[in-house]
């Protein structure tokens, strides 16, 4: 059985990653915290299926080398110009304002100095995996709040650089500090050899990856294999990180250094694709990992001062996001969502205190205690945002709301929402002399549409009071045409239960929101991308050959089908199992259908269409 035990511990971890990752996600907890939740579970504080994990996550850490390796291909120069003031501005501001206010208050507290400027500057990191997600399922990443959360987070990644770097240099243990200095085959040398050995070391990944690799990846591309390829990708983070490790320095700076070597290499794109799988596996490895040594027991024991440190420092870190995106003249709201977004710790943070605890930074007690605060303001980082949209709901930065007599008096359609999809529902009732009011939540969108001579009103559709205001009452039509997902369907809701003399056009991200925008009271739904979808198939129609009228025959006939085919499918939503059957049925009788219209327009003497792509061989 001795052989046996590897294949034992594999499947433990994939079985623990494979049933937490899904649940937690589908809880909105996000893949990271899922990771750590199935460590904890399967450590020796809860289950005990896995023992000590200082082989396991030195092995792992190789994904946070790889993932160091990714961020620094994304750091161009020339994206970087184009994003400065969020990524300097911002995120140079936060950074250091956070670290220096978690150190005041963490000698405050009693710690060393030492420990307390550690920790302060590890805290003042986010989670970029757990941030990204959120804002990516709530619709955030191409809003204002989106770029200066992106601006702030690529500068907190590439912060990690210095932080990985500078540990050493504050630790209390003198022999720790000569240690991390001179690891590796220069141990024991004089400094001014090390110093050298670091310089060379440093212009020789430079110089090889501007020189040497470039033409080897060209040279390795026209052999058009790609398991070598991606071989090569990983023998040079391999080699480099190797290389920095024996100069005394970390493997991850020297990924990081790579990566931006080659981030204008026209290879890139092709790096990142083949070697994203092994960062994901390798980092998931790393957090089941890290929560398999989270010492449960000791948080029990200090579950007060753990429920402390976490809302303490999500609450000074939001508070500082506030103040800086301030600062930068961002609006009260835009500022707040970027802080709640931004309060939790990152996942970097347990890299970091890994390292401060073995370097004697930071006790292990406090590196322990530190680890589980981070872990749980992750998992709080949903609950942040949700608590910022009711505080939002409820008339935060009321100052910036639109007069309730600025509105038009008795308005025919109330648009929420005024982006590119709104827009265009408004320009057509517009033209043919319809009153509307506009209601739009994005301040930035305001100040932009005003400028070309619109009439729009910042506020938060989903606000009853703002709602009434802007002549629901009064008004035939509302259409909802707001990016949010979950926003659209608070606001259908609202509108069928306080006002029903209102006919609901809402639009739909795809077709099971539309579901969930007809169950909460719409009377009718627009998927968003369905009309260019339909329009584009129109058009491949005409360029492969088929005559205009016949093309657009053919779209008019798909679209009064599929039409026919939601509203039938609407009556088994909710049941998965009916719906599944419903929808398999529904869309072989779509396909007969279509095909019949087909022929009937082709003429009696038209070849017999095509048989549909998959029905021959049982394909659904």
């Amino acid at each position: 059985m001795e052989g046996a035990a590897p294949l034992l511990m594999a499947l433990v971890y994939l079985t623990a990653g494979v049933l937490s990752v899904p649940i937690a996600q589908r809880l909105g907890l996000g893949s990271v915290l899922g990771y750590l939740i199935a460590g904890a579970l399967i450590g020796p504080s809860a289950l005990a299926l896995v023992g000590d994990q200082t082989s396991v996550m030195h092995f792992a850490e190789f994904g946070v080398v790889i993932m160091l390796f990714l961020i620094g291909l994304e750091v161009r120069p020339a994206a970087l110009w184009t994003m400065r003031t969020a990524f300097l501005g911002l995120g140079g501001m936060q950074v250091l304002a956070t670290g220096i206010v978690l150190s005041a208050v963490g000698v405050a507290c009693g710690l060393d100095w030492h420990a307390a400027v550690a920790l302060g500057f590890i805290l003042s990191l986010s989670s970029t995996a757990v941030v990204l997600q959120t804002m990516e399922e709530k619709g955030l990443r191409k809003t204002p709040t989106g770029a200066a959360a992106q601006g702030i987070l690529l500068f907190q990644d590439v912060a990690i650089i210095p932080m990985i770097a500078l540990l050493p240099l504050v630790t209390t243990q003198g022999d720790a500090a000569s240690a991390a200095a001179g690891a590796g085959l220069m141990a024991g040398l004089p400094g001014w050899i090390r110093t050298c050995g670091v310089i060379g070391a440093v212009a020789l990944v430079i110089g090889a990856g501007r020189y040497l690799m470039r033409p080897a990846f060209r040279y390795i591309a026209q052999t058009r294999s790609r398991e070598i390829f991606t071989a090569s990708a990983l023998l040079l983070v391999v080699a480099v990180a190797l290389l920095m490790q024996a100069v005394g320095l970390s493997a991850a700076l020297g990924a990081f250094l790579a990566g931006v070597v080659l981030a204008d290499s026209e290879f890139r794109r092709e790096i990142e694709g083949d070697i994203e799988p092994f960062r994901g596996l390798l980092l998931g490895l790393f957090f089941i990992s890290v929560g398999a040594s989270l010492d449960l027991a000791l948080a029990a024991r200090h579950a007060g001062l753990l429920a402390a440190a976490v809302l303490g420092v999500m609450a000074i870190k939001t508070a500082i996001v506030y103040v800086v995106a301030r600062l930068f003249g961002i609006p009260p709201r835009t500022a707040a969502q970027t802080g709640a977004a931004l309060g939790q710790g990152g996942e970097f943070a347990f890299v970091l205190l890994g390292l401060a605890s073995a370097a004697g930074v930071i006790a292990g007690q406090i590196s322990s205690l530190a680890t589980a605060a981070v872990a749980v303001s992750m998992a709080l980082t949903p609950f942040a945002l949700m608590a910022y949209d009711n505080l939002a709901a409820r008339g935060f930065s009321s100052g910036e709301e639109p007069e309730k007599g600025s509105f038009d008096q008795h308005p025919d359609v109330i648009i929420a929402g005024f982006g590119r999809f709104g827009q265009i529902a408004a320009r057509l009732l517009l033209v043919n002399r319809f009153r509307i009011s506009t209601l739009e939540a994005s301040a930035e969108q305001v100040a932009l549409v005003r400028r070309f001579g619109r009439r729009v009103y910042y506020g938060d559709a989903t606000r009853l009071d703002l709602l009434r205001a802007a002549g629901a009452a009064d008004a035939r039509l509302l259409i909802v045409a707001i990016d949010d997902r979950d926003q659209a369907e608070v606001l259908v809701e609202l509108a069928a239960q306080y006002f029903p003399n209102l006919t609901i056009l809402a639009r739909a991200y795809d077709r099971r929101h539309a579901y969930r925008l007809l169950q909460k009271g719409a009377h009718m739904v627009e998927r968003e991308t369905f009309e260019a979808g339909l329009a584009m198939g129109e058009k491949a129609l005409r360029m492969l050959g088929q005559p205009p009228e016949q093309a657009l025959l053919a779209a008019d006939s798909f679209r009064r089908h599929d039409e026919e085919m939601l509203a039938a499918l609407a009556q088994a939503w909710g049941d998965e199992e009916r719906y599944a059957v419903a929808f398999r049925e529904s869309n072989e009788r779509m396909d007969q259908l279509l095909a019949a219209d087909l022929q009937e327009s082709a003429g009696p003497d038209a070849a017999q269409p095509a048989p549909a792509i998959g029905k021959g061989d049982g394909a659904a």
